[in-house]
């Protein structure tokens, strides 16, 4: 067995949780992002019904 692969085990070990890390912070990013996008879609749904009702009770 190569003894030397085993000296480098705790570096790859850090390099996979960094990339656990950056690719978990980026799905939660993309979440906040979609959820933001469809908040602001939302309010303005409900800012066109108001304008439509206001004008029909015109």
């Amino acid at each position: 067995m190569n003894w030397k692969v085993l000296e480098h085990v705790p570096v790859l070990l850090y390099i996979l949780a960094a990339k656990s890390l950056i690719l978990c912070l980026a799905f939660a990013g993309v979440k906040i992002y979609q959820r933001r996008r469809l908040e602001a879609k939302l309010h303005r749904l409900e800012a066109e019904k108001k304008t439509q009702s206001a004008k029909k009770e015109n």
